[in-house]
């Protein structure tokens, strides 16, 4: 699979990422053309490997990357594509990174981060878990909305935040307010739920308000 978009496959099964630098002088041109030959038989037959079908090839215009689901993979691929770019002498850096959960980032792990890059990766990491308060308001379906408070009070309390109910007069009767105080990351982990669960209700009521009775 080719794609022009780097980050199709942050998520999911795509648990490793190689990242090539290329120093050529028209980048784009030599990357499209690296990603339609990394596959082709010529590649198998002279590098007498390939890239696995179900690592992800996409490229940014600057930047190729391979997503992998497991580590092996990720290098298997990581040789296929060194092969072509040494063929066709095409001088390239390369960065392997890890997909991190936890911090919902990429995570450098070849070659290590310098200590200036350490030092701002540990600074990023004390944002994300500095501890702060945000009032959400989000739609939903005046028929659900108990289900609907109470999915996000579970989620709330499985991401170990804390969330109260905003009751104001002049909120209307579809909307939900939610003060939610913890982890910044944890908040927004949280706000990102409300927004998929808030369609969701929305959507629920519309379909209970046109099933004839």
């Amino acid at each position: 699979m080719a794609t022009d978009t780097p980050d199709t496959a942050s998520t999911g099964d795509s648990d490793w990422r190689v990242e090539f630098e290329l120093e050529a002088a028209d980048r784009h041109r030599s990357l499209r053309e690296l990603i339609r030959r990394v596959r082709t038989p010529s590649v198998v037959r002279d590098a007498e490997t390939s890239v696995p079908e179900h690592v992800v090839v996409t490229h940014d215009g600057a930047r190729l990357f391979a997503y992998a689901g497991d580590e092996a993979t990720m290098r298997a691929a990581r040789r296929a594509i060194e092969d072509v770019l040494v063929r066709d002498g095409i001088e390239a850096s390369a960065r392997v990174s890890r997909w991190d959960e936890r911090r919902d980032d990429w995570l450098q792990v070849d070659p290590p981060p310098s200590a200036q890059e350490q030092l701002a990766e540990q600074a990023a990491e004390r944002d994300e878990e500095a501890i702060e308060t945000r009032t959400l308001v989000a739609s939903s379906g005046k028929l659900v909305r108990g289900e609907f408070e109470q999915t996000m009070l579970t989620w709330a309390e499985r991401l170990g935040v804390r969330c109260e109910i905003v009751e104001h007069p002049h909120l209307l009767t579809t909307q939900v307010a939610f003060t939610v105080t913890g982890p910044r990351r944890k908040v927004q982990e949280f706000s990102k739920g409300l927004l998929a669960e808030g369609w969701s209700q929305v959507r629920s009521e519309f379909t209970v308000m046109g099933d004839p009775l």
